[in-house]
Order: structure tokens, then C-alpha cells, then sequence
């Protein structure tokens, strides 16, 4: 299967999803309010790439944590990303994101990354090159990540913010990972302290509690939720 450096190739806009005519959605949330699972169904339900920006900061973390640079250096982490390229495969069952011929995916959800990259993420010329290489990217396509629907992708047509209590995404990521759910309540809430800046919703996204709803009952509201769909001129 062909993967693409950042991108999507030019016939990524197939008859499958034409309808949509370059329509960009956005999915923002809080740490583990179900934004990777959701877009990734929505994505399969329009029959669109979906993109995943928390999962090349999570490459970036990966990378730098790897090298042994500081979370602060961001000149020296853009220079090591530069001169150690990771690729993007976006596909709407879930990202994949490779350096070379070596897959990264298995190792972008772990403690130690999650502990690191809001640190990363937090720096601003690192945050402009993530937001360079999204904004090259030709729609169609659901965008899911943190500040898509305020800053990177500013005039999407459809923007939703997923959250949810910090007890109920201990929960949840404790079914996905053997971790104790009091100290992964703590460490969510110290993240959404440091994500605060970059999580605030945009003023007209439709916030979900995800708490409420299963995971099909967000995609579905989401869903519901879409604007019909214009018509080219």
C-alpha cells in the first residue's frame, strides 16, 4: 500500500467521496475523549481520509524523546525531524505513520509519549510546522486533533469538540492499557491543564459529551450533525 509523506496523493479525492464536494471536518478534544476513534468512523462513514495531527506530534515526541533532546529545544527537534522524515498514511480505519521502511504506530500510544508531547506540542515553531504540512493537504477529509477547528482549519464546514470527566477517560484508557485508573485520572487532568490553550473549543463547534454516548452514538450524532452538502457553482 503506498504511503505518503504528509499528504494525500492526487487522486485521493475518488468517486467514493466527490460528493462532498471538498468539505473539511474537524474533530478537537481533550486527551482520550474518543477523537482518533470517532473521526476514524466518520471517515468510514463518508467514505473519506481522514487525518490524525496528534499522531505526528506523538512521531515528533517519539522522535526527539529517542535522540535525547530536551521537549523545550524545539530548533533542535525541527532539525532532527527534518533530517529523519516521518511519513503519513492516512487511512480512514487509522493512521499509520512510518520513518524509512520502520513503522512508528505501535510505539506513538505509550506513558512515556503521553508524558512528552504536550511539552512538544506546546512549542510554537513546532506546532507551525505540523500546521504547514496539514494546510498542503487537499479535501476532502476529517481532521482530528486539538486546535483543527480554531486555528489550522479555521473555515471548516463542520466542527465538533469531544470531551468527557477525566474519571471516565481513566476508564476508558485503562481498558486499552494496564494502568491504574486513579493515577491516570491525575495524569489526564494534569494534561488538560498543559493542552488548555490548544483544546478550547471554537466558538461554533458543537461540543459532545462522549460520556453519555457509546462510541457509535458519537459517530452518529456527529453524523446527524453535518450540514447538507453544497453543490459546486
Amino acid at each position: 500500500m503506498k504511503t505518503l509523506e504528509l499528504g494525500f496523493d492526487e487522486d485521493h479525492n475518488s468517486q467514493n467521496c466527490s460528493r462532498l464536494w471538498g468539505v473539511i471536518i474537524t474533530i478537537d478534544g481533550v486527551a482520550a475523549s474518543g477523537k482518533s476513534s470517532v473521526s476514524s468512523g466518520v471517515a468510514r462513514a463518508l467514505k473519506l481520509p481522514y487525518i490524525s495531527s496528534g499522531l505526528l506530534y506523538r512521531a515528533v515526541t517519539l522522535l526527539a524523546l529517542d535522540a535525547g533532546l530536551s521537549p523545550h529545544d524545539a530548533p533542535a527537534i525541527l532539525a532532527h525531524v527534518q533530517a529523519h522524515p516521518v511519513r503519513l498514511e492516512p487511512l480512514a480505519e487509522g493512521n499509520r505513520v512510518w520513518q524509512a521502511e520502520r513503522e512508528l504506530t505501535p510505539l506513538l500510544h505509550s506513558t512515556r509519549i503521553d508524558k512528552g508531547v504536550s511539552l512538544i506540542a506546546a512549542q510554537p515553531a513546532i506546532r507551525a510546522w505540523v500546521d504547514e504540512q496539514l494546510r498542503r493537504l487537499t479535501p476532502p477529509f476529517v481532521a482530528e486533533g486539538r486546535d483543527m477547528g480554531t486555528n489550522v482549519f479555521p473555515g471548516a464546514d463542520a466542527k465538533f469538540y469531544l470531551t468527557a470527566s477525566p474519571r471516565v477517560r481513566a476508564e476508558r484508557r485503562a481498558q486499552e492499557r494496564p494502568e491504574d485508573i486513579p493515577a491516570t485520572e491525575a495524569a489526564l487532568m494534569r494534561r488538560d491543564e498543559l493542552d488548555r490553550v490548544q483544546s478550547a473549543p471554537a466558538s461554533d463547534a458543537r461540543i459532545i459529551d462522549t460520556g453519555r454516548l457509546d462510541l457509535q452514538g458519537v459517530i452518529d450524532t456527529v453524523l446527524a450533525a453535518l450540514p447538507p452538502t453544497p453543490k459546486p457553482t
